[in-house]
């Protein structure tokens, strides 16, 4: 499917299956045996690359974990204590696959096949939506008893990349709605650049306390100066080591998570929605190169947390119910 300035097509990525998109001077990339990853985001005019991609050596640990790359799908996001879920009266168990803390991590979406439901291009756009349509004979049911259906879809335009995902109860009883996107930041994204000509700010709230098992105790702990400066006047992604998580606190009506690249005048905006009622933010121990600003629906661990429903995120679908959120990538100058 081609235009003049748009194409939606079907080729190898690295050797794996992928559809690629395409829009005047913006190509995206997707991999549907991979959990649906949007592994690429590219201005290849201005030699932009956003996304944290797989070197073509990291293609196996990829395909093994592939977590720390591109825009993973996290459905149950996040650490559960002891794997256990507990829900409506009853305690799913999920598999523990984290031995360090003895939780589970992450759920079920990211790392097996979605299946593309189209993809297409025009002169408006290129775009593809994904479905995992999960029932009783669906692997995920074994651990998440529910019949569901999520859809993701990628839009490529003059305005960036657009996504969106809905989450539908296609069963007969109420079933949680927890999902996040390990989505994973190149700093530098510009081939010019350094990483400390990189500065960056998020629509963060207060910090939540977790124990020693990656968990939270409830309660809140004080913001570093450092932390402040990622509300208001921006900081590095790399000034500390971060596997933090915070609440979200919109600003001007959006949530969101800027990215300047000081030396070419750019600044990425990744904006989420304000459904996202929580963030965690991941930088490898400081590690140069890449970060990732998640965005959840919930705290982690939400279903063994003794706080209102609608303060941790702790959604739910009735049958029939629908929940929906979109988010974008793209770039403005930056601001003087």
């Amino acid at each position: 499917m081609v235009t003049l300035q748009s194409q939606a097509y079907e080729a190898p990525y690295q050797g794996e299956p992928a559809v690629w998109l395409t829009y005047g001077p913006y190509e995206a990339v997707i991999l549907p045996e991979i959990g649906g990853n949007c592994i690429a985001f590219r201005d290849n005019v201005n030699q932009y690359r956003f996304l944290h991609e797989p070197a073509p050596e990291e293609m196996e640990s990829f395909k093994e974990k592939p977590i720390i790359h591109g825009i993973p799908v996290l459905f149950p996001p996040n650490r559960y204590e002891d794997g256990k879920f507990p829900w409506n009266g009853k305690c799913y168990e999920f598999p523990v696959n984290e031995p360090s803390t003895g939780n589970h991590l992450h759920g079920f979406l990211h790392n097996i096949p979605w299946t593309v439901e189209q993809f297409s291009a025009d002169e408006h756009a290129s775009r593809i939506t994904l479905v995992q349509q999960v029932g009783t004979e669906h692997p995920v049911y074994r651990y998440f008893p529910h019949e569901f259906t999520i859809k993701l879809s990628y839009t490529l335009n003059e305005l960036g990349l657009h996504q969106h995902i809905l989450v539908r109860n296609d069963g007969t009883d109420s079933m949680p709605c927890l999902l996040a996107f390990h989505t994973s930041i190149n700093a530098p994204f510009a081939a010019n650049s350094l990483a400390s000509d990189y500065r960056f700010k998020m629509t963060t709230g207060q910090r939540w306390a977790l124990n020693d098992r990656m968990l939270p105790t409830g309660q809140f702990q004080l913001l570093t100066a450092e932390e402040e400066l990622m509300k208001t006047t921006g900081i590095s992604p790399f000034f500390e080591p971060m596997d933090n998580h915070y609440t979200s606190q919109p600003q001007n009506g959006r949530n969101r998570m800027e990215l300047t690249d000081t030396r070419n005048r750019v600044t990425l905006v990744y904006d989420v929605g304000t459904s996202f009622k929580q963030w965690m933010i991941w930088n490898n121990n400081a590690t140069e190169g890449f970060f990732c600003p998640e965005p959840q629906i919930n705290l982690v661990n939400a279903p063994s947390v003794n706080l209102p429903a609608e303060q941790i995120g702790l959604l739910s679908l009735e049958p029939g119910e629908i929940w929906e959120e979109t988010g974008r990538l793209y770039c403005i100058p930056q601001k003087q």
